[in-house]
């Protein structure tokens, strides 16, 4: 069984919508897979229409917090995508987005980039999509203004670059309590190791149950990951952070053997080979 419990759709910052996701996971050879867009769980029904009994599709999200000025991303697994918790969690941060990427736009302004909301609001899959960096760096690349996206955000809104504005964000264990209310399984995602030793024990606290361990990095990375999972107590999950950009290949060519996540799969339910 091959798993990739990790992609993004154009209902975040993915280029692909959750439609040609899954027709891009089934011709890689995937059998298992979750679409996890940042802060909204419109891809999944999408999603599990295409999937068509094909392929498994595990309805997930990808929620963002802050903790001593990281940003740190717990993935919800197994959730109710319409669950009153996810869609206040998605309300209240779309309206901070909203905010957000406003002030950016100003600051632009008096640096010379001349670029309406409007037009950042044009990446969106739609208007219920909290506007992010990556779609601004990709108007920013469509008005003239940037080569490319890493251009964008190496001149234009990088975190030391002057239009950058910081997000407001929940505390860790505050999403982990909104996963947990809409019937999810909270997992830490692509966890910064220096953050481990201190965070980790307050997030099992709250009811974290897994972590991000399989993932495109290092074998000394994941190693250390690893054991901060397993002496906690945790499973692994792991996935390809799939966004459809250049330089992140083809679904299919990262992916975990169902073996490695047999306690994910058990905890939702999800034994055996086949669709489902």
């Amino acid at each position: 069984m091959k798993v990739d419990l990790h992609m993004h759709t154009t209902f975040s910052d993915g280029l692909r919508a959750p439609e040609e996701v899954v027709e891009l996971a089934i011709a890689g050879g995937l059998d298992v897979i979750s679409i996890t867009d940042h802060d909204n769980t419109q891809g999944v029904g999408p999603a599990l229409l295409a999937a068509g009994g094909r392929i498994r599709v595990v309805p997930g999200v990808e929620l963002s917090t802050r903790w001593r000025g990281d940003s740190i991303h717990v993935l919800g697994y197994f959730v109710d995508p319409d669950a009153p918790s996810l869609t206040a969690h998605y309300r209240n941060l779309h309206e901070s987005r909203h905010v957000r990427m406003s002030r950016i736009v100003d600051r632009l302004a008096d640096q010379g980039v001349r670029l309406t909301l409007d037009r950042v609001g044009d990446q969106r899959a739609s208007g219920r999509v909290p506007y992010t960096r990556p779609h601004l760096a990709r108007a920013l690349v469509r008005e003239g203004y940037a080569a490319d996206v890493p251009d964008a955000f190496d001149r234009y809104i990088g975190a030391d670059c002057p239009a950058y504005v910081l997000v407001e964000s929940p505390a860790p264990e505050a999403v982990i309590a909104t996963i947990r209310s809409a019937g999810g399984v909270a997992v830490w995602a692509h966890p910064p190791l220096r953050q481990m030793e201190q965070l980790l024990p307050r997030m099992v606290a709250a009811g974290l149950r897994g972590v991000e361990v399989y993932r495109p990095w290092s074998r000394r990375v994941r190693k250390a990951v690893a054991t901060h999972a397993r002496r906690a107590g945790l499973f692994a999950t792991g996935g390809s952070d799939w966004h459809g950009r250049d330089g992140d290949g083809d679904l299919g060519d990262f992916f975990v053997a169902g073996e490695d996540v047999r306690e994910f799969l058990e905890a939702g339910g999800l034994q055996g080979p086949g669709p489902s």
